[in-house]
């Protein structure tokens, strides 16, 4: 079961990670099977946890998933699901990003 931050609970459900991950690939170097799988080991991910899993740490795995997949698709998703209203958000998502790949 997946944890809603307004405290509902749904079953986990592939094809809204899909989604999700394909709205953030649009337009890149991402195939279809790439997507599939990422969503098929985030499936797993969850089941790994136990009986829940709050959706907070689904979107870190996405996140953790994309920036080793292809990084603008990463600036995306992270711009959706860390509510991104400004510049100085992107600038700050890019200068932490640059530090993970460096280490």
């Amino acid at each position: 079961m997946v944890l809603k931050s307004h405290g509902s609970r749904e079953p986990f459900d592939r094809s809204k990670s899909v989604a999700g991950i394909a709205a953030a690939s649009k337009g890149r170097p991402v195939t279809a099977e790439q997507i599939e799988q990422l969503s098929i080991e985030l499936e797993d991910y969850s089941r790994l946890q136990g009986n829940e899993i709050t959706s907070a740490e689904l979107g870190l795995e996405v996140l953790e998933r994309l920036r080793s997949l292809d990084v603008v698709a990463y600036m995306r998703f992270a711009s959706v699901y860390k509510n991104f209203d400004a510049a100085a958000d992107f600038q700050r998502e890019l200068v932490l990003l640059k530090k993970l790949q460096s280490s």
